[in-house]
């Protein structure tokens, strides 16, 4: 019944089967607007059942990703999307809504003890700066940011991604030290790894990676490090980031993975046993194009000594105003990687069936051989896509690089526009080298890059 007492009169008028006009005009008025109160009560109910019924996504720490108003009011917890705007911001300067640039090389004090507080805060979680080689505000809200995002104690920003996995790397070995890595790693990590540290007496065991084992047999008493990157340069091979986590922590033995592809909104290493996670934040982190920095999250234990050594000695930092590029990037993050994912499965799906392609990698394909690991261990896929075309000239493959008019021909990814960059390359269960072809997703329309690589197809014969 409504709780207008108008409007059940007049329904009830109408039923009685009042014949004047007056009359009859203002209950059919007041029968529409029962019908649609009572209609309004049924949807509001169904609301409620369906909110009440409604199971957000967690975390492997327990965490919702995307949590209901009354978790958040019941556990104080934001969603991604919410500290992805928010998060570390909390002080406005002067009322500015976006934290200012401090681009400022040192920091002076009012007096000799406070300089000497601040120099003893150098390894501590502390936002006390005395020298932005070490440490900026600019710097600290993208690294609390990030170290928030990825589930860890703390983060560190750096000049370049290559030189947050340097200090990585170098945080963890010694002369004598072992490292297993997987085969498929960025190219100047295995440089650094296979042509760089054994001038001081580090060496290196590369695996195929795509069983724990591989990284497990390989373990000696010397090995102090283990490298995954999951999905891994090129050929996107996942590792089981908690079997091979679980065996190394057993044995002392520190674990770090290179997190660029998937972020923190598609994959977080540390729930899965991870110590040191690395980005290139030059990718989807900072998202476009104008900035090259690192990054490196991992337990309070281990940063305090990588900041006062590593950072301190190799002058790595990353500069104040790129800092504030990146967190002004990092806004858009969700949003950005879910239209890379988009447009990457769009791609990849259609590139499957292409007469031109004998095999596409790519994560979020159904046909992906590791989709079991893929759900357990990731939330989505990317824009990078690789594919092995079933031409195999250097002048073929040149041919249809150079058709391409979106695709732009360029290394690195992970910011607004599409690439393409082709390799002759020979990764661990390959009997030759196979030229394969890179294409990295930008925010273009998924449809236009499509048609882009059927005309570049239509070029090559």
């Amino acid at each position: 019944m409504c709780r207008d007492v108008r409007v059940c009169r007049g329904s009830s008028n109408l039923r009685r089967g009042a014949l004047d006009c007056e009359s009859l005009l203002f209950a059919l008025n007041q029968a529409a607007c029962c019908r649609a109160c009572n209609l309004i009560r049924r949807k509001q109910a169904s609301l409620v059942k369906a909110k009440a019924s409604f199971r957000s996504p967690k975390l492997r720490d327990g965490r919702e990703r995307y949590p209901s108003l009354k978790s958040v009011e019941e556990k104080k917890q934001t969603s991604i999307d919410t500290d992805l705007q928010h998060f570390a911001e909390d002080e406005k300067i002067h009322g500015a809504v976006v934290p200012p640039i401090f681009q400022n090389s040192l920091f002076v004090f009012d007096t000799y003890e406070d300089f000497s507080s601040g120099m003893a805060g150098l390894s501590k979680d502390e936002e006390k700066y005395y020298y932005s080689r070490i440490s900026n505000p600019s710097m600290t809200v993208a690294e609390k940011k990030i170290a928030h995002l990825e589930h860890t104690d703390r983060a560190k920003v750096f000049g370049s991604g290559m030189a947050a996995v340097s200090c990585a790397i170098m945080s963890c070995v010694h002369q004598g030290a072992h490292v297993v890595s997987v085969d498929t790693c960025y190219s100047n990590t295995r440089q650094m790894l296979q042509d760089y540290l054994p001038k001081f007496g580090v060496k290196s065991t590369f695996v195929e990676g795509t069983c724990p084992e591989e990284f497990i047999d390989n373990f000696t008493d010397d090995t102090k490090l283990v490298i995954l990157e999951s999905p891994s340069t090129f050929f996107f091979k996942l590792q089981d980031i908690e079997a091979i986590c679980k065996s190394a922590k057993a044995k002392g033995i520190k674990t770090m993975i290179d997190n660029s592809y998937s972020t923190p909104i598609f994959q977080t290493p540390a729930d899965f046993g991870v110590d040191l996670i690395v980005h290139s934040a030059t990718k989807y982190l900072g998202g476009h194009s104008d900035i090259t920095a690192g990054v490196i999250c991992g337990p309070e234990s281990h940063m305090s000594h990588l900041i006062k050594d590593e950072m301190v000695i190799y002058g790595s930092a990353l500069a104040p105003f790129p800092a504030w590029l990146l967190t002004r990037g990092m806004r858009t993050l969700k949003l950005r990687m879910k239209q890379h994912e988009l447009a990457g499965n769009f791609v990849a799906e259609w590139l499957e069936d292409s007469p031109f392609v004998e095999r596409v990698h790519h994560v979020g394909l159904a046909s992906f051989p590791q989709k079991d690991l893929y759900r357990k261990q990731m939330a989505g896929s990317g824009g990078l896509i690789s594919f092995e075309p079933k031409f195999q000239t250097k002048e073929e493959v040149a041919r249809f690089i150079n058709a391409l008019e979106l695709f732009q021909i360029g290394v690195s990814w992970g910011g607004f526009e599409s690439l393409v960059v082709g390799a002759l390359l020979e990764p661990m269960g390959y009997k030759e080298k196979r030229w394969v072809i890179r294409l990295y997703c930008g925010l273009e329309g998924p449809a236009d890059l499509v048609a882009d690589l059927e005309q570049a197809f239509s070029k090559v014969g």
